[in-house]
């Protein structure tokens, strides 16, 4: 059976904001990283959308010299340089590969694994990262808690509370699931917003103990909403556990609380929008990106997935990791009905 879905094109990416230079951190061994390249009046960070925008370039170019141009006696690449931008990527992915972080430091046509290497094997030495398992032959990079402690002294991120080094994550066996996450983060923005994804961000309702961890949260503000969510399903799991994920977005958004002073009638107003998402006029949309499988396959599951979450009231896009590599449209399979959601799920009883 074929299941059809209407198809979306990208939307537009936003321009990038960037700022030049960063604020000191304070002294310490664990902090030398993010000081020299403080002092580097060369430096550009990946990205810094959480600082003031008034006289910034939306042009300014964040990539290092490609490797030739240092090889013909130019300006070298500053080793602080790649070291800060690593520290910075891997606070928001938390596990990448020298590849992947290569991508975002270099230059889109230059390889620069060969430096990306030389500072990750210095962060080592520094004890602000390392290596806790492999994805086929190449190594996992994680933060340590030193190194997560460095970019808060320096303010290089906002603030991320309770977020973990990934090292856990690559020893319990997870790692390549992390390496496709950090894969699909890169195919939707890339360098232009790094720093405002945050990854395995938890989610719970403790009255009804519903509780899931979304993969990635991309915090892109707009009208009627103030972030993305992604889910990456990477093969291992089955179709009704992956359809089950996304139906609990729709239980979290059809929660709805009470509210009202003792002995006022009071009303009831929906959970995430009191308490999570309070700048948002819309439940934020979900976007599934299914990875791990040959590309037929994940069509199948695509299709699949399609039927199993027909008449769910969120907003739900699907796309394969593949397809969203190539900038191709996501399939919308879920449309957001606020009024449908509150009548599928019971009202709070008031005091």
């Amino acid at each position: 059976m074929t299941y059809t879905s209407s198809v979306r094109q990208p939307e537009p990416e936003p321009r990038p904001t960037w700022t030049r230079g960063a604020e000191r951190p304070p002294g310490g061994q664990e902090s030398s990283a993010v000081n020299g390249a403080a002092n580097d009046s060369n430096v550009v960070p990946i990205t810094a959308a959480h600082t003031t925008q008034q006289g910034v370039s939306l042009h300014a170019d964040t990539s290092l010299p490609c490797p030739e141009t240092a090889a013909k006696g130019k300006k070298p690449i500053p080793a602080t340089k790649v070291r800060v931008d690593a520290l910075r990527m891997l606070g928001c992915v938390r596990i990448a590969t020298v590849r992947q972080m290569a991508q975002v430091i270099t230059k889109e046509d230059a390889d620069g694994r060969s430096y990306v290497r030389r500072a990750m094997k210095k962060l080592a030495e520094l004890g602000l990262a390392e290596t806790n398992g492999k994805d086929g032959r190449h190594p996992l990079w994680n933060l340590t808690p030193a190194g997560q402690k460095a970019l808060a002294d320096g303010n290089e991120l906002p603030p991320r509370p309770k977020a973990g080094t990934g090292a856990k994550a690559v020893l319990a066996g997870f790692g390549s699931h992390g390496v496709a996450v950090t894969d699909m983060i890169l195919a939707y923005g890339g360098r232009q917003h790094l720093t405002d994804w945050q990854v395995e961000v938890n989610h719970t309702i403790k009255e009804t103990g519903l509780s899931f961890n979304t993969d990635a949260v991309l915090a892109w503000p707009t009208k009627t909403s103030e972030v993305r969510l992604f889910e990456l399903d990477n093969g291992t799991m089955s179709q009704a556990r992956l359809a089950k994920e996304v139906w609990d977005y729709e239980r979290y958004a059809g929660h709805r609380v009470w509210e009202g002073a003792r002995g006022t009638i009071g009303g009831t107003f929906p959970f995430w929008q009191r308490h999570r998402y309070t700048r948002s006029k819309t439940f934020p949309r979900l976007h599934v990106v299914l990875a791990g499988k040959e590309e037929h396959l994940l069509d199948n599951r695509r299709q699949a997935l399609t039927a199993d979450v027909h008449g769910i009231a969120i907003a739900v896009w699907v796309n394969t990791l593949p397809r969203l590599k190539r900038g191709e449209p996501w399939y919308e399979i879920g449309v957001d009905d606020p009024d449908r959601r509150r009548r599928r799920y019971p009202e709070p009883a008031g005091r």
